[in-house]
């Protein structure tokens, strides 16, 4: 990255807190209950670690293979490190040990092999399982009306914590829908806390991303993904 490169990303790590502080304090919270989580698919370690520098502690990975190319070189310390994408079972265990949270959990075969690995290594993995808000056919997620049912069996597997639920609504051209789609979702977080189930502790709304994270917060988020809106527009090639 360029030195005008980092400076940008300075100037939008700046904004985006500005905004979530605004967007919590709307809804009476403060800055500190809403996680900034900056989302770092296609990003170099050392724009990572820049971002880290300026107080960001919350990064996460989509794809297995990045993450693992990077490890080594971002810089921890006081950063945690997730993985936000969809997760093949039989990547699990190379990231077992290295994240802090999975943030994409949609089935039991999943938590499962989850569950294997990390006992293996004698940890306790946190999760967060996904739910597909929009019944959305190309998208991973668990349907509302089976969340309860897999959030009992997960319960139920040693060395595997549930901790939250994630979402990524449809894409909507207006505020008015993306909103319901998020309201829907921290009516379904609410509905769950309450009944108290065992082993299940729901501290963690993860949903929002760079086009859309203020209202998701306005709507109940706790934790936010944002990645273009940070470091820019995303190159792929």
């Amino acid at each position: 990255m360029t030195a005008r490169s980092l400076a940008d990303v300075e100037y939008n790590y700046k904004v985006i807190n500005e905004r979530i502080a605004e967007a919590a304090q709307k809804i009476g919270k403060k800055r500190e209950d809403i996680t900034f989580l900056a989302a770092t698919k296609t990003v170099d370690a050392a724009t990572i670690n820049h971002a880290i520098s300026l107080g960001l502690d919350h990064i996460g990975e989509n794809r297995v293979q990045e993450l693992l190319s990077k490890y080594e070189d971002y810089n921890l310390e006081n950063c945690s490190l997730q993985f936000i994408g969809h997760l093949q079972t039989n990547k699990v265990r190379q990231i077992a040990g290295k994240v802090d949270l999975i943030q994409s959990v949609d089935s039991l075969k999943l938590a499962k092999e989850i569950s294997k690995e990390s006992k293996k290594r004698n940890i306790t993995t946190d999760i967060l399982v996904e739910v597909n808000i929009g019944r959305e056919e190309n998208k991973s997620g668990v349907f509302e009306e089976q969340l309860e049912e897999l959030l009992c069996q997960i319960a139920e597997l040693e060395s595997i914590s549930v901790r939250g639920l994630m979402t990524i609504p449809p894409i909507c051209d207006n505020t008015r829908k993306i909103q319901k789609y998020f309201n829907n979702m921290h009516k379904l977080f609410i509905d769950i806390s309450q009944k108290k189930l065992d082993n299940i502790n729901m501290s963690i709304l993860s949903m929002g991303m760079s086009a859309d994270y203020y209202e998701a917060i306005l709507e109940g988020a706790n934790m936010v993904r944002v990645g273009s809106s940070l470091f820019g527009a995303r190159n792929y090639t």
